[in-house]
């Protein structure tokens, strides 16, 4: 019998952290990772079976050491992220943290370096840098890796 329910996409649930100094946005140099290596990325990670805010308080503990409050934690953008799986990217920006970010994670991270959001360097991470120039716009949604891939 023919079945006409439509296929669910399932999706991989991602927080992205967006700590500001000034004009400037905090980027780490991916490495030995297997993905993208040898672009700057933000402070990223997978949410884990708990709340996206929780997962990004993680994160940044686990890659940057510094505490972030949830209250200081603000969704700026999403962006749909077509592959296999699919992907939902969550982008906070972050507007107080304690400690100074650093380096925690050198086995998955060269560098961590402020970048001006108007110079970021060429070797971004292609949807980091989308979302980056939707969040200076208030662009709320966008999407990557579609045929038609648009910005709402």
């Amino acid at each position: 019998m023919f079945d006409n329910t439509p296929m669910r996409e399932p999706a991989v649930l991602a927080v992205h952290a967006i700590l500001r100094r000034g004009p400037s946005v905090l980027l780490g140099l991916r490495q030995g990772t297997g993905w993208a290596d040898g672009r700057w990325h933000l402070p990223s990670g997978h949410v884990e079976q708990e709340p996206a805010l929780t997962a990004l308080v993680r994160e940044s503990w686990e890659e940057l050491g510094v505490i972030v409050d949830p209250a200081h934690a603000h969704l700026v953008h999403a962006l749909h992220y077509w592959g296999r799986p699919s992907r939902l990217n969550l982008f906070f920006e972050v507007t107080g943290w304690d400690g100074d970010p650093v380096n925690a994670e050198p086995h998955k991270c060269a560098d961590v370096h402020w970048f001006d959001l108007q110079k970021l360097p060429r070797n971004m991470v292609g949807y980091a840098e989308q979302a980056l120039s939707c969040y200076e716009r208030g662009v709320p949604y966008s999407e990557w890796g579609f045929v038609a891939a648009r910005a709402a």
